[in-house]
């Protein structure tokens, strides 16, 4: 698309009045067309607006949608869910990832019933002492929940608004983020800030894309200044880059009669709070050496004395910037008393339903079932 003649508003600059009434007018319009029928959505309950936006950091709509219905009704008020144990919390988590969300999401579901009567502050800054809550989700829970004036900037608004504005230089940076929440700020209407805050992450996530955006069916497209100068793919990348690195681990399945040996990870560990195998770095390359490997790493993680088997099975998965490649053996404990200070234990596999574990881990267990 080339750029027509014209002088062209700047991304530094406020945009004018009359320009930010046609942008709020099209999107409110647009978005009471093409709105999803989302659970969080069926009413502004501040607890059901929290749970579903920490959900969705950094994971998508659709994967959330069960998430969310099994938590709701396990924990259908902020008492319920500051009452259970974080086992519990942990296990309904299981597969979302990110579990240190989990974590916050109960911690502050305590200090909001210990603290505020189980009634959600309706303020950023209280809001924002909370565990695990942002000024992102903070102006979510306000805006959307309480209809005040708050904005938001989240992965979907940072590409729509860099886009809008034709931002050169880098959005996740300092000066990026900055221009942005302001221009978020400028944008708020007076009333239905509710819709208006919903309707933006809903037209990032939906038509203004990271890649391949359907520029043509967007109701700003004519007010879009990227559009205009035809840079919408060249502008610099909304999210930063991972980099990842390639790590080779070993789970193992030891045996002892008809009972298994698991764990609880430990706080400064990957999954802490979560139940796995015993797990960790695998460096051996012949076999004799990763079995020899494999049985003083048990020895050391659990104090279990153990005689290496086969290899059951290889899974590859992906960790925040990590490619793992997961090697499976099964075990047989010499001695199976636990001599390391934790949470080891012997479970038979079907008791393992009843614990949170990490994904590789509850894929196992599900094999172990199985035989």
């Amino acid at each position: 698309m080339t750029r027509p003649a014209g002088k062209p508003l700047t991304a530094d600059k406020p945009r004018p009045a009359a320009w930010k009434d046609r942008f709020r007018k099209r999107l409110l319009a647009w978005y009471a067309t093409h709105r999803r029928d989302l659970p969080w959505r069926q009413d502004g309950d501040p607890y059901r607006v929290w749970v579903s936006e920490v959900m969705l950091q950094q994971t998508q709509v659709e994967t959330v949608r069960a998430y969310f219905e099994r938590f709701m009704t396990a924990f259908p008020t902020v008492e319920h869910l500051a009452a259970a144990d974080e086992q519990q919390v942990l296990r309904l988590w299981e597969g979302l990832g990110y579990y240190r969300r989990a974590r916050s999401l109960h911690a502050a579901a305590r200090r909001v019933t210990e603290e505020h009567a189980g009634v959600f502050p309706a303020d950023l800054a209280t809001l924002q002492t909370l565990p695990g809550i942002g000024r992102y989700t903070a102006g979510a829970i306000v805006s959307i929940a309480f209809g005040k004036r708050a904005p938001i900037l989240e992965a979907n608004t940072i590409r729509l608004l860099t886009r809008l504005i034709a931002y050169e230089g880098d959005p996740t940076r300092s000066a990026g983020q900055k221009r942005l929440w302001s221009l978020a700020e400028e944008l708020l209407p007076t009333k239905n800030v509710a819709d208006f805050n919903q309707a933006l992450m809903e037209l990032g996530s939906l038509v203004c894309t990271p890649t391949s955006p359907a520029c043509p069916r967007c109701p700003v497209e004519t007010l879009c200044e990227a559009r205009r100068q035809g840079v919408v793919g060249k502008l610099a990348p909304t999210t930063k880059k991972l980099v990842f690195a390639d790590v080779r681990e070993a789970a193992v399945v030891v045996r002892k009669g008809a009972a298994v040996l698991v764990r609880q990870c430990a706080a400064d560990e990957r999954w802490a709070g979560l139940w796995d195998f015993p797990r960790f770095s695998l460096d051996a390359e012949e076999s004799f050496l990763v079995r020899d490997e494999i049985a003083d790493k048990v020895r050391d993680q659990t104090g279990v004395r153990c005689e290496v088997g086969t290899q059951l099975l290889t899974l590859k998965h992906g960790v925040t910037r990590f490619r793992i490649t997961l090697e499976v053996y099964e075990a047989h404990a010499i001695d199976g008393r636990i001599a390391r200070p934790g949470t080891p234990r012997w479970l038979k596999p079907v008791e393992l339903s009843d614990l949170p574990l990490s994904v590789t881990a509850r894929k196992i267990a599900k094999r172990l079932v199985a035989e």
